[in-house]
């Protein structure tokens, strides 16, 4: 039996894609699934590709590994993937290495990597983003887990990444659920930004009665521009795209409910957790979960809606310039979530270092990661992207295009959460003053909570039943 460099177990179309790329590059890989027939399948579609080493049981698949084994399972995130865990560690020996590259919960991750570094063995939990695409043709990876681990995994993964101007996509992210959680926050940040396009689509739409495919025009030319991104690139397919039964847009045929596989609910929450505000991902988690309730808005359809007056055709710029400025919102948002999670678990993550994996082979992969690489290499202390001189400035001429956007779909009804989000977070943080002051002071009333002043140190409480009388707390 060949020894392989690598194994590939779970073999659906990003499993197979993963272990195809691996084979294209030179990369001897062993190949494994619970039904055989998909390991058959490969074999024939895609034998002659590279070099593989078939299995049809998980020991003869780890025993055609080359020490350090390392087997990477795309199953399932959930009992299904502790199941192939164990029965992988089973077989294994001190100083091999499980490589999760499924969308785990980095929660989980953490636990699993406990786990077998008691037993001697390596969990690297791996972000992979770029679809089966991606998988095949050279993704963004994000592994977490031990360094002493990347220093054999990492030459692999990166031969396989996607490369931007000769660098490869993958970098070690930090220890244990380190990779896991910044591929969380790269799929909310994914939400975000596809809210944002579907929120300028349906506003130019509506505001102005451009049709689908005058629209994959307007994406088009805005994808030359500061906004040439891969989801704006494909943006343009869907809305130029007639669907072939009925002649009719593609995008008019299409349910208008969206649905999610948890991600971007995963990083709301560990948001709310942090105690950081990722309100772009939220109003887009949100605004899913609304497209879901056909019943309610059917009910509220008769509902009282604005007279409000059309706008113009200047509202096309308009429009690009607020996308552009909520984009950047939602990806600071992003970075600072990851800067939280850093702190809380001892990760320390260079933030730079991910927006230059983030630039090719994702799903979030855009021109301006590059304006987001050098901010944080400009500052690697940068408090938030907002305040970096190309975003700050970026914003500032924004900034009025993206109050009349606002103000525009408030007007004529159409809802923009994604758009009205961005704009309050960036006014807020603008703010010398916020009215937490007076939400702080209800506290106290209600439930002595106590407060701070802005002239002493130390926390009081006013004896708001008694003489009205402040004393320290």
């Amino acid at each position: 039996m060949r020894t392989a460099d690598i194994g590939v177990t779970g073999l659906a179309t990003m499993g197979r894609n993963l272990a195809r790329n691996f084979a294209r590059h030179g990369h001897v890989v062993a190949v494994h699934n619970r039904t055989e027939s998909r390991t058959k399948q490969l074999m024939e579609e895609h034998g002659d590709e590279g070099a593989f080493v078939p299995s049809s049981s998980v020991e003869e698949f780890v025993s055609s590994l080359q020490r350090p084994r390392k087997a990477i399972i795309m199953v399932k995130a959930g009992p299904s993937t502790d199941a192939v865990i164990e029965e992988l560690a089973g077989y294994m020996e001190p100083g091999d290495m499980i490589i999760d590259g499924g969308n785990a919960h980095f929660l989980d991750t953490r636990r699993r990597e406990a786990a077998l570094r008691e037993r001697g063995l390596h969990f690297v939990g791996t972000g992979i983003s770029g679809g089966e695409e991606g998988a095949l043709n050279g993704p963004s990876i994000m592994p977490g887990g031990a360094a002493e681990a990347y220093e054999t995994l990492g030459p692999l993964l990166e031969d396989i990444a996607a490369k931007v101007d000769g660098t490869p996509c993958c970098v070690h992210v930090g220890p244990d659920g380190a990779g896991h959680f910044v591929k969380m926050v790269h799929n909310g940040i994914e939400y975000a930004d596809m809210q944002l396009i579907a929120e300028s689509y349906d506003l130019l739409r509506q505001a102005l009665g451009l049709s689908p495919g005058e629209l994959a025009d307007v994406f088009r030319e805005w994808n030359r521009g500061e906004l040439e991104s891969y989801l704006i690139e494909i943006t343009t397919e869907v809305l130029g795209h007639t669907d072939l039964a009925t002649g009719r847009p593609f995008v008019d045929v299409v349910l208008d409910q969206a649905e999610q596989k948890g991600t971007g609910r995963w990083t709301v929450q560990s948001a709310l957790e942090l105690g950081v505000p990722v309100t772009g991902i939220a109003e887009a988690v949100f605004a899913r979960a609304l497209s879901g309730h056909p019943g309610q808005r059917a009910a509220a359809r008769s509902l009282a809606g604005p007279n409000g007056t059309a706008p113009g055709a200047e509202l096309i710029d308009d429009v690009r310039r607020a996308l552009y400025a909520s984009k950047i919102v939602a990806y600071a948002q992003g970075f600072d979530q990851i800067t939280a999670a850093g702190e809380e678990y001892g990760w320390n993550v260079d933030r730079g270092a991910m927006a230059t994996i983030w630039r090719g082979g994702c799903i979030i992969r855009a021109r301006f990661l590059d304006r987001i690489r050098a901010a944080y290499e400009a500052d690697p202390a940068l408090p938030t992207l907002l305040a970096a001189p190309a975003f700050a400035a970026a914003l500032a001429d924004a900034q009025d295009s993206w109050r009349r956007v606002v103000a525009t779909a408030a007007t004529i009804g159409v809802p923009t959460p994604g758009f009205s989000s961005a704009l309050a977070y960036y006014d807020g943080l603008r703010r010398d003053r916020l009215p937490a002051a007076l939400v702080q002071g209800l506290r106290d009333f209600f439930g002595a909570h106590t407060y701070r002043r802005v002239d002493q140190a130390g926390a009081f409480h006013t004896d708001w039943s008694g003489d009205r009388r402040e004393r320290p707390a």
